[in-house]
């Protein structure tokens, strides 16, 4: 393979963030400080319509702080997609509740309400969607749920800065929900998540337990974590958020060029009123997925991804919660998914090559 490799995902870290990580360097104020709670702030306003946040040092601390500051614990259930990243389920399980798992809705690969009703059973707590790729899931009919049977409602928003559906912002539905800032998502504050609270009541739970369960130095209230965001971590975020919706833009515009262009495959869809961020750009392939995948990646040089090739229902650290059971669409899904490069680095040179790659690749297996 004589051409470079496009990456699947890149991070973009320019001499802005560089020059605010030196700023906090010559301070001499590391750890969390007057950095993170500007961060919280700015992060609010720009994301989640002035929403209370508090910042952590990841995301899946975000999930299990949030769950904790709810009141979920041992006893209670949680119904969760299976089709996600394992953290969802890891933080659920973390608190000593039981996470249970539900199918998706095949077109958006996000909870499907009527799965989840089926799922509910009297100990039952909360209901938590993942707006999985960046797609909204349908919060409409989760709610509704919810409140017949008198359900929490989360959100495991990771892959969603900047979603919207019906006008109003991920991330302002549920009594918490979680923003990841790892490195590959749509911003990055290097390592760290941020949790938008419905309640102050909720906020100060996940401020008490991000810090050994103070608020005040010494002034313990509950058992807490050390789930800290530095000042370094939060001096990137804070550039990173000034530049978000232009990435965002360039993402969605990128998309719009590959569905418009590809063949053989299936295109991502997108609800109506739902705004895709498209953290990732998935299409299915309905045969021989692995094989497209290898090709792409060894024989044309276009790194893709397979989020998630195990259903975490299947997997060795959570089959013990539902060993019997089948999930028909998620498993047709981590059969058939491929996660294409959408990232604000590509080119229109790089963009045409996806395009050729996947449609020579598809069709030579036809």
């Amino acid at each position: 393979m004589s051409q470079s490799m496009i990456p699947a995902a890149k991070p973009i870290i320019g001499d802005e963030e560089r020059e605010a990580v030196d700023r906090v360097l010559r301070s001499g104020m590391i750890a969390q400080g007057p950095e993170v709670a500007t961060f919280e702030k700015e992060f609010a306003e720009v994301l989640v319509d002035g929403q209370t946040c508090v910042a952590v040092n990841s995301g899946t601390s975000g999930l299990h702080l949030g769950l904790l500051a709810a009141g979920v614990g041992p006893g209670d259930e949680v119904i969760v997609p299976s089709f996600t990243f394992a953290a969802t389920a890891n933080s659920v399980a973390l608190t000593g509740a039981t996470p249970v798992f539900a199918d998706i809705e095949p077109d958006y690969y996000c909870l499907d309400p009527e799965s989840v009703r089926a799922a509910i059973t009297p100990r039952t707590k909360a209901i938590m969607p993942v707006h999985l790729y960046g797609h909204p899931a349908n919060m409409a009919a989760l709610q509704k749920l919810a409140d017949e049977h008198d359900l929490l409602l989360f959100e495991d928003a990771a892959q969603a800065h900047g979603a919207m559906l019906d006008g109003r912002r991920v991330g302002s539905f549920g009594t918490f929900a979680m923003f990841s800032l790892y490195p590959t998502k749509n911003m990055t504050s290097g390592e760290g998540g941020m949790v938008s609270c419905a309640t102050e009541d909720v906020a100060r739970n996940v401020r008490l337990l991000r810090n050994q369960g103070m608020e005040r130095q010494y002034a313990n209230e509950v058992i807490g974590f050390n789930a800290r965001m530095t000042d370094v971590h939060a001096a990137i975020g804070r550039v990173q958020l000034t530049k978000v919706e232009g990435w965002t833009a360039t993402r969605r515009s990128n998309a719009d060029f590959l569905s418009a262009h590809l063949e053989g495959v299936v295109v991502p869809a997108v609800a109506p009123g739902a705004t895709h961020v498209y953290h990732q750009y998935t299409i299915r392939v309905p045969e021989d997925r692995d094989r497209v995948v290898q090709a792409l990646r060894e024989e044309h040089g276009v790194g893709c991804g397979v989020y998630y090739p195990i259903p975490n229902h299947r997997l060795e650290s959570l089959a013990h919660f539902a060993p019997d059971l089948h999930l028909p669409r998620t498993e047709e899904a981590a059969a058939q998914v491929i996660s294409l490069p959408v990232h604000p680095s590509l080119s229109a040179e790089d963009l045409d090559r996806i395009v050729n790659s996947v449609n020579s690749v598809v069709k030579a297996g036809a």
